[in-house]
């Protein structure tokens, strides 16, 4: 057995181990407080009868992607920019230190009073909590380029911004795509929340209107294994990214 098969089979063998001790602790149970695996399947088969699926799926990743856009478009020039000038780092630091630690849930109830219950609120709750951790990885990026970088660049006459295209770009890079999956797996978990409270569609909201609309336990689950998979999707997706040639 080669090496590649090993490798996906042991994950495989153990998801199936795992679906096996979950149906097992079901069928064992006196109370039925959680469904089983079929029954888990029966919710996502559900689901796409009905058509649901894909316009939930669609609706958060929709959100997620705006806000996480946005947020890595604005966040990482300004960090670079702060990490580069160490007076603007002085300048600016309070006020990051000071928004950082509060939560992006917290910012619910803004939210839905500047721009209503909808895709806007959302993506706006979903741009908050990407942007700081861009920002600080941007920053600390920067900052902890080694010197000799910078100092071989003015050696060799390279401007200003040549020293920014051809030494600090390549040297923070690998840097960023890290906080970028980070980010990533922070904006999927924030829109799942913001669906619950901020919007009407969206797997956050399947969650909640499953467990109020009669108790639909199945598609609460459905919905839950549905947003694992996609959380997983999206990390392996910016793991390849990590392992392209060209931006190693």
């Amino acid at each position: 057995m080669s090496d590649r098969v090993r490798l996906w089979l042991r994950p495989i063998l153990f998801l199936g181990l795992l679906l096996v001790l979950w149906q097992v602790a079901v069928s064992r149970s006196s109370t039925k407080l959680l469904p089983g695996p079929w029954e888990t399947v029966g919710g996502v088969a559900d689901l796409v009868r009905h058509g649901l699926l894909l316009k939930y799926v669609a609706a958060s990743l929709f959100r997620v992607t705006w806000g996480f856009v946005l947020a890595a478009i604005l966040a990482i020039p300004m960090g670079l920019m702060i990490g580069w000038h160490h007076r603007a780092e002085m300048a600016f630091n309070p006020l990051i230190q000071f928004f950082r630690p509060i939560s992006p849930l917290a910012w619910i109830p803004i939210a839905i009073l500047w721009f209503g219950v909808g895709d806007l609120s959302a993506v706006f709750l979903i741009f908050l909590s990407c942007f700081f951790p861009l920002l600080l990885t941007a920053i600390n990026a920067v900052q902890t380029i080694p010197s000799v970088y910078v100092n071989a660049g003015r050696n060799f006459g390279l401007s200003s911004t040549g020293l920014v295209y051809r030494v600090l770009y390549p040297a923070v890079l690998p840097q960023l795509i890290t906080g970028l999956r980070i980010t990533l797996g922070i904006a999927w978990l924030v829109v799942v929340a913001a669906e619950m409270i901020a919007v009407n569609s969206g797997l956050g909201f399947l969650i909640v209107d499953a467990r109020n609309a009669g108790n639909r336990y199945d598609l609460v689950v459905a919905g839950m294994v549905i947003i694992g998979i996609i959380g997983l999707l999206l990390d392996q997706g910016m793991r390849s990214l990590e392992r392209t040639r060209s931006l190693r």
